[in-house]
C-alpha cells in the first residue's frame, strides 16, 4: 500500500504546482490586461498593478520550474492579498480608486482564491523522506504532524474568502444600474444648477452637490460612447441643467442609445467619477481608461 501511495501522492502534489502556477500566470495577466489599458494612468493603483504583475509571473515561473514550497507559499500569499485590495476598493475605496461589479473583476476574485487554495496545499503538503533512514527535520516533522489542521485552515480560509467576494460583488450594485441609480440626477427637470470650484488653480465645472464634472476623448457633441462598466465607473449627467455663477459655457442635451436625456457643456456629453468621494475632489483628471482619455470640464470657454 506504501508502494501505491507514494506515487499517488507525487501526482496530486505534482497537479497543485501546475493548477497553482497556471492560476498566478492567469491572475498576473488579468492584471496585466487592466495595466496597459488604463490603470496604469491611476495614481498609486498604476504602480501596485505593475508590482502584482511581476510578481505573479516571477512567482508562478519559480513555482512551475523549480517547484519552491517557499515560492508557492508567496504566491499564495499574493494572491489573498490580491484578492483583499480589490474588496477594499468595492467596499470603500483604495487610494481614491473605487470599483464597481464587472465580469473582469468577478472572474479575477475567484481565480485568486483558486490559487490560493492550490499554492497553499502545495507549499503545505510535506516532502517524502528522501530515504527510509532519514531523519526529517524538527521543523518539517512538526508541519507534516500538524497538516490535517493547516489544511482545513486553509480550505476555510479559502472558503471565507469566497463569501466575501460573493458579498462584495452582491453589494457593490447591479451590473447595469438604471439611469436614475447611476447618479441621482435623472429627476432633473431644469432645477440642478452648474456650479465651478477652483481645483489646482483651474476653475473646474461642477453639479448642483459640487461633485466634479467630466468629459471623454471619445465622445462627439451628439453622442455618448460610455456605457455598461464604464458608465458605472462614470455615471452619466442626466436631464437639464441651468448655469450657475461663472459658468459661461453652452449648455445642451443629448439622447443615449437607452433613451434618456444626458447634460452637456460646449458639445461634451457630462459625467461624474465614483472615486471623487466628496466636493473639491478630480481623481479622474486625465486618467486614460474604459477606451479613452478623460477630462476635467473647465468652467470658462477658450
Amino acid at each position: 500500500m506504501s508502494r501505491t501511495r507514494g506515487p499517488q501522492r507525487t501526482w496530486q502534489r505534482l497537479g497543485l504546482r501546475l493548477v497553482g502556477s497556471g492560476l498566478l500566470f492567469a491572475t498576473g495577466g488579468i492584471h496585466l490586461d487592466l495595466y496597459l489599458t488604463g490603470y496604469r494612468t491611476i495614481p498609486t493603483i498604476g504602480w501596485m498593478f505593475l508590482l502584482q504583475v511581476i510578481g505573479a509571473f516571477v512567482l508562478a515561473a519559480i513555482v512551475l520550474l523549480f517547484g519552491s514550497r517557499l515560492a508557492a507559499a508567496a504566491g499564495a500569499l499574493l494572491a489573498l492579498s490580491t484578492l483583499g485590495g480589490y474588496l477594499l476598493s468595492v467596499w470603500v475605496g483604495l487610494f481614491g480608486d473605487k470599483e464597481v461589479r464587472t465580469t473582469a473583476g468577478i472572474v479575477a476574485g475567484v481565480i485568486e482564491v483558486a490559487a490560493f487554495a492550490a499554492l497553499g496545499a502545495f507549499a503545505l503538503w510535506s516532502a517524502p523522506a528522501r530515504a527510509h533512514t532519514a531523519q526529517p527535520s524538527p521543523a518539517m516533522d512538526l508541519l507534516r504532524r500538524r497538516l490535517p489542521v493547516l489544511m482545513t485552515g486553509l480550505a476555510g480560509v479559502s472558503v471565507i474568502a469566497l463569501v466575501l467576494l460573493g458579498v462584495a460583488e452582491a453589494g457593490s450594485g447591479p451590473a447595469s444600474p438604471p439611469p436614475a441609480a447611476s447618479s441621482g440626477q435623472a429627476s432633473a427637470s431644469g432645477g440642478q444648477v452648474f456650479k465651478t470650484v477652483q481645483i489646482k488653480g483651474a476653475t473646474v465645472l461642477t453639479n448642483t452637490k459640487g461633485m466634479t464634472l467630466y468629459w471623454f476623448a471619445p465622445d462627439t457633441p451628439t453622442k455618448s460612447v460610455c456605457y455598461g462598466s464604464c458608465a458605472q465607473y462614470w455615471p452619466p449627467v442626466y436631464g437639464s441643467w441651468k448655469a450657475g455663477s461663472g459658468v459661461t459655457g453652452q449648455i445642451g442635451t443629448i439622447k443615449r442609445s437607452d433613451g434618456t436625456t444626458q447634460a452637456t457643456y460646449d458639445g461634451h456629453p457630462l459625467y461624474t467619477y465614483i472615486a471623487d468621494s466628496q466636493p473639491g475632489q478630480a481623481t479622474g483628471n486625465n486618467i486614460n481608461i474604459n477606451g479613452g482619455l478623460w477630462h476635467e470640464v473647465l468652467a470658462t470657454s477658450g
